[in-house]
């Protein structure tokens, strides 16, 4: 089998016991698959690594879709090529975006609901549906809107708030008119956030008392906090909120590596207290208002008012040892694999 004949597959090898390592995934070389009549065929150019991929690859899989099966295709939201088609909706060299895996080649018919693959718009960089156009930033913005709720003048707290979903639920409560302040790990994310992206102020949880700074930084509580990590510091948030706060519960990348879940956070009291709500949500359950989004956020990227960064890894390959840096902080900004050259 030649390199040009071959389709490289990373597989689940194994469920991860803490920490995932680039070993708990096996690469199993096969053909490029052949599309039959309604089908075309892919040439992954980027595929995102997100932090739920932890949970994926779990005993407990999520809430939204069972653990995957050890031998099973390592799923990812990717950008690539259509290089043949037998499908009357698809030519070959136009643009995709679909869910199609840490593979070189995906045979797809478009469909599959939410996550069908469709074209990428003209005039969008290969890279910009998969980070500052993408899921991540959708996240940020049905989440914090429909969720958070904020009002002019609020105090939105976001943890995680260096990451691709955290950097954009900042800078949207900026762009809202509301304080935002970011929790992040060591003084040069904290700078990048109050620098570039124009954050109030910055929680550096490696090196500051985190509850001491909150109380510094919201001297009259959070009126929502944005929820990315979970355990203590959900629970040092907690401990600051303003009377009808709002906390909005994306993620908890704290604890995903854990083997057994952690007790609940020791302040919950405090939402009956202050009554404030804590809400978490999907954005599987938005996409139908895509539209709607985009016609905000694109206008915001292009005029440089939603600032990103991309942290690119190079090659297929890299993506086992790649996604181990979503959980100890190694990575700058989203995480992305290019997958081919042809990418340039």
């Amino acid at each position: 089998m030649t390199t040009e004949q071959i389709n490289r597959r990373w597989v689940l090898a194994h469920r991860p016991e803490g920490l995932v390592e680039a070993s708990d995934f096996e690469r199993r070389d096969e053909a490029v698959p052949a599309p039959a009549e309604g089908e075309f065929l892919v040439r992954n150019l980027y595929l995102s690594l997100d932090p739920a991929m932890r949970a994926w690859i779990s005993e407990r899989g999520t809430g939204y879709m069972g653990p995957i099966p050890i031998g099973s295709l390592m799923p990812a939201g990717s950008v690539g090529r259509v290089v043949e088609s037998r499908h009357p909706g698809f030519e070959a060299g136009e643009p995709v975006l679909g869910v199609l895996g840490w593979q070189d080649y995906a045979v797809s018919d478009g469909g599959g609901g939410a996550v069908a693959v469709t074209k990428v718009p003209d005039g969008v960089g290969p890279t910009l549906p998969l980070s500052a156009l993408g899921l991540t930033t959708l996240t940020a913005y049905f989440g914090l809107k429909e969720i958070g709720k904020p009002n002019a003048g609020d105090t939105v707290v976001v943890s995680g708030a260096a990451g691709a979903t955290g950097s954009m639920v900042g800078q949207l409560a900026k762009s809202w008119g509301c304080r935002a302040i970011g929790i992040a790990g060591g003084q040069a994310k904290c700078d990048w956030l109050t620098g570039e992206l124009g954050f109030d102020g910055a929680v550096d949880y490696k090196g500051d008392d985190v509850r001491e700074r909150l109380t510094e930084l919201c001297p009259d509580g959070i009126d929502v906090y944005w929820d990315n990590v979970g355990g203590e510091i959900l629970d040092a948030a907690l401990a600051r909120l303003a009377n009808g706060a709002r906390v909005v519960l994306c993620g908890a990348i704290s604890v995903y590596s854990s083997k057994e879940l952690p007790p609940g956070p020791r302040n919950y009291l405090n939402l009956l207290g202050r009554r404030a709500r804590m809400e978490g949500f999907l954005v599987f359950d938005h996409l139908d208002r895509i539209g709607e989004a985009m016609a905000e956020l694109v206008p915001l990227v292009q005029e440089g008012r939603l600032r990103y960064r991309e942290d690119i890894r190079e090659g297929l390959d890299s993506a086992p040892g790649a996604l181990r840096d979503l959980f100890t902080g190694a990575n700058e900004g989203k995480l992305l694999v290019r997958v081919s050259d042809e990418a340039e």
